[in-house]
């Protein structure tokens, strides 16, 4: 059986479907389609108001792309909340090859030179797909998260996908929509022309951000 391609990926992305495996040890993919998606609003996006003073401390250098194979292994690796995560050697393969493609990309949180926190997912026209997300340190992942909407919002993005709703992300506004709703959402979304900005310093958008969500807070 041939290897699935990173142009196949992005294919299965375009129809509103992910790939999982069964375990960290178990070789085989397989395509996921839920009846209802997770989505974070970017516009509508909630900041915890304790979070939003961590975030404006910067206890962290918040850094794009710097070790995108890093944040990978961190995401895979076992800790004493999650002993078992679905990224396998395929899942790393696929998404080493499309960050080399321009077509994923990581938001880090360092803490001198150590990769503390992180996530990690895909970027489709106007779509970024969430993929996963860890931590070493105290809001490492969410720090993360508020810097990656802000970079969305900034460079026109329309849909930030979360597969599924959990209760970590509802405290962010994340909401679940219907299949065909869905769809229809990825689909203008992908057409929508949008820029995701790879460099370090996002202050003025993460600003903009914080401004916004206590406005509406």
């Amino acid at each position: 059986m041939s290897e699935l391609q990173p142009e196949m990926l992005l294919q299965a992305y375009a129809i509103g479907v992910f790939p999982m495996a069964e375990g960290r040890d178990d070789p085989r993919l397989f395509f996921v389609d839920p009846d209802k998606r997770g989505i974070l609003p970017l516009d509508g996006f909630h900041i915890p108001k304790r979070l939003r003073k961590t975030v404006r401390k910067n206890p962290y250098q918040v850094r794009c792309n710097r070790d995108f194979e890093g944040t990978l292994q961190g995401c895979a690796a076992e800790t004493v909340r999650r002993t078992e995560t679905w990224i396998n050697s395929e899942i790393h393969r696929l998404y080493l090859a499309l960050y080399e493609r321009g077509h994923a990309h990581s938001i880090e949180c360092w803490r001198d030179d150590e990769l503390v926190g992180g996530l990690y997912g895909v970027v489709l026209g106007g779509a970024f797909f969430g993929e996963s997300m860890f931590s070493l340190a105290d809001d490492a992942s969410k720090i993360a998260l508020v810097h990656l909407v802000a970079r969305l919002r900034s460079g026109g993005f329309t849909l930030l996908d979360s597969q599924f709703v959990t209760d970590h992300l509802r405290q962010f506004g994340a909401t679940e929509v219907p299949r065909d709703q869905y769809r229809e959402i990825l689909a203008r979304a992908i057409a929508t022309p949008a820029r995701f900005y790879d460099g370090d310093d996002d202050s003025a958008a993460v600003s903009e951000l914080l401004q916004a969500c206590t406005q509406i807070s």
